[in-house]
């Protein structure tokens, strides 16, 4: 779960783009530095801060839709900067306006949690772990001893979490934990140095403790995957070329998207990752809304292996580390596929000194097979359209983990979202004979502790507008007798969720469960209020007892929906500092004012996710596992919105 140590702000910063035209495009490299230095001559700051966070300070929705109508073209840009001090430990946030390069207000934040990681910290940790006396000698009665096999042991930084253990308290800390390679280019998570943990004050860079549980022997065999370990290629595998000869059918102007009567905006958060704005479909001549805001709020792995070196392993990559910062540059060909548009993001170290990701995100579209057909049994006329979606992705790396985040725009009006979950596992250590109780054996010596992907969507919806309603839909058999005399009958039944504290819930797939956003203020032509329905996948909830501390700090994961009513200072699923938070925060607190959420303007917040319970097959590297949901027009529409899509040319047809 580490991320790299490399210093981002050595990437070569590129030659300025033009400046933003629009209030919902990202910060831009100039944006940044101007931010920074704001906040920095504004309360006279040296060296002793961290940078945590600079972004976009999205303006209101108002705003945005004032601007987009032309009524008000003022281009008034505000960032939001959270900084650390690294003497004491406060944070503040400043909120700087980018027209003056002014400091608009100070806000000192009190909260018992502490913000993202800062790389640089990270990297101090490894290197102080590797110094200490303590793990030197944890590290020789494993038989690792001397410069050039210490330089070969990969120190590993997770969150500390919160426990409440004594001595912790206030301090700003990561647990650290340790695999040996062999050779520079080696896999490290073969050869886990099990039950040996370092933990790092990160304000002071000092370890704070060593605990060396007992030597496990450290396993033998490599967990190499290039073409010498796997023993060569396949060698019957034809090329495979997608040619678009006059070029993809989307238009980009700035980071606004057009295709297929979609439209939309995007941009590469720093924690969130990939980011659509203003998603909406063209109709009559008109475009109308669909969703104001989508993006990861929060998302979390809990391990369920009791083994002192992981008891205590949960990580929330987007509030802890940050989807957006850890993102890859992708490349043609592998990563994406076919006529592909690059787009590079703009990221900042923890000095606030801005650096440009190339090739952060992907766009491009794809064949999906046939999108409708009918064959006339009397006529024989026959007519088919085959589909075809717009695909935009981002991969981020966290550690031992690729996750790919993959929103997909179809020809119909619908709109999925998938995560693509590839990587390393997550490895530990058993002793020769024995069989570990919370964790699958996937090679001799080395096992997976069982754990969970939890993600949480946070879907703005705008459903013909902004006042809203959801409906909770299942569909179950009718009761017997009356016109049900022969027992077939099927009803479908629907609950409003008026309140928020009635509007958590989970999936179930034996009654097609599944919630129905709606504009009673926007009847079809059938009199129906126009909707999208929200249709999850088959996912869990959070496996751990309420007890658990993990628990207490995703209170997120216990349910797949909640509902809320808008608040723009509620983004995070967990709350916007979860790093070390004791828990309570975000959704479960929120629900508690239990605002109503009928005919106003409310937020879908959507958990969804994997268990793995890991296989010898997910070993050295895990195929691709799947998760994700799809919002569906549900009477939106008067009709099947893609019966104007034109057939494949009969030259193409063979």
């Amino acid at each position: 779960m580490a991320v790299s140590t490399q210093d981002p702000a050595e990437a070569p910063t590129p030659e300025e783009p033009r400046p933003p035209t629009h209030p919902l495009e990202p910060l831009t490299t100039a944006e940044v530095t101007s931010a920074a230095e704001a906040v920095k001559a504004a309360r006279d700051l040296g060296h002793e801060v961290w940078f945590a966070l600079v972004v976009l300070n999205e303006p209101a929705k108002a705003a945005v839709r004032a601007f987009d109508a032309g009524t008000d073209t003022t281009l008034d840009r505000e960032a939001r900067v959270v900084v650390l001090d690294r003497v004491d430990g406060s944070l503040s946030e400043a909120i700087v306006g980018l027209r003056d390069n002014t400091v608009r207000n100070w806000t000192a934040i009190d909260t018992p949690g502490r913000p993202p990681f800062i790389f640089e910290e990270l990297a101090g940790a490894a290197n102080v772990v590797k110094e200490d006396p303590r793990w030197l000698d944890a590290m020789a009665k494993r038989g690792i001893t001397g410069k050039e096999q210490i330089d070969l042991v990969q120190v590993d930084p997770w969150p500390a979490g919160n426990f409440a253990f004594a001595g912790e308290e206030g301090k700003r800390l990561c647990r650290c934990v340790s695999y040996v390679r062999t050779f520079d280019k080696d896999n490290g998570y073969a050869r886990p140095i099990e039950g040996v943990v370092a933990v790092v004050d990160l304000a002071t860079n000092a370890v704070v403790d060593i605990t060396d549980h007992g030597v496990i022997p450290i396993p033998d065999e490599p967990g190499n995957y290039d073409e010498a370990a796997v023993g060569g290629y396949r060698t019957d595998l034809k090329p495979l070329e997608i040619h678009q000869p006059e070029g993809p059918s989307f238009t980009v102007d700035g980071n606004r998207v057009s295709w297929q009567k979609w439209s939309f905006r995007f941009m590469l958060h720093p924690l969130e990752g990939l980011v659509l704005h203003t998603v909406g479909y063209e109709d009559g001549g008109r475009v109308r809304p669909v969703l104001y805001r989508a993006a990861i709020s929060e998302m979390v792995v809990p391990y369920g292996d009791v083994a002192p070196a992981h008891f205590w392993k949960n990580a929330f990559d987007s509030g802890e580390f940050g989807l957006g910062r850890l993102a890859n540059q992708l490349t043609l060909g592998c990563d994406c596929l076919g006529e592909i548009q690059y787009f590079s993001a703009v990221m900042h170290d923890g000095h606030g000194r801005p650096y440009e990701m190339q090739n952060a995100i992907c766009m491009h579209e794809e064949d999906f097979g046939i999108l409708w057909k009918h064959v006339d049994m009397y006529t024989g006329y026959t007519e088919v359209r085959r589909s075809r979606r717009l695909v935009i992705s981002s991969i981020s790396t966290v550690g031992n983990y690729e996750y790919g985040f993959y929103w997909y725009l179809y020809q119909d009006g619908t709109l999925q979202f998938e995560v693509k979950l590839t990587g390393i596992l997550q490895t530990a250590g058993y002793a020769t004979g024995t069989v570990p109780p919370y964790g699958q054996r996937i090679a001799p010596g080395l096992y997976a502790p069982h754990h969970q992907h939890l993600f949480n969507m946070r879907l703005d919806v705008s459903v013909d507008g902004d006042e809203n309603a959801v409906f909770e839909d299942h569909v179950e058999a009718a009761p017997a007798g009356g016109d049900n005399a022969y027992g077939n009958a099927v009803v479908v039944v629907s609950r409003l969720l008026e309140r928020e504290r009635d509007a958590k819930c989970k999936i179930d797939p034996a009654s097609s469960r599944s919630w129905r956003v709606v504009n009673r203020a926007s009847p079809n032509r059938l009199g129906d209020p126009v909707g999208y329905r929200l249709i999850p996948g088959a996912t869990p909830t959070l496996l751990a007892r309420s007890e658990a501390s993990v628990a207490k700090r995703a209170g997120f994961t216990t349910e797949n929906l909640w509902v809320t009513a808008f608040d723009p200072e509620e983004r995070r699923a967990a709350g916007d500092f979860i790093n070390q938070h004791p828990g309570g925060d975000g959704l479960p607190a929120w629900i508690e004012a239990d605002r109503p959420l009928v005919d106003t303007d409310v937020v879908l917040w959507h958990t969804f996710g994997v268990t793995h319970v890991a296989r010898p097959e997910d070993w050295p590297v895990m195929p691709v596992e799947y998760t994700g949901f799809c919002l569906k027009p549900a009477g939106f529409f008067e009709r099947n919105p893609a019966l104007d899509v034109p057939p494949t040319p009969a030259s193409d047809c063979h």
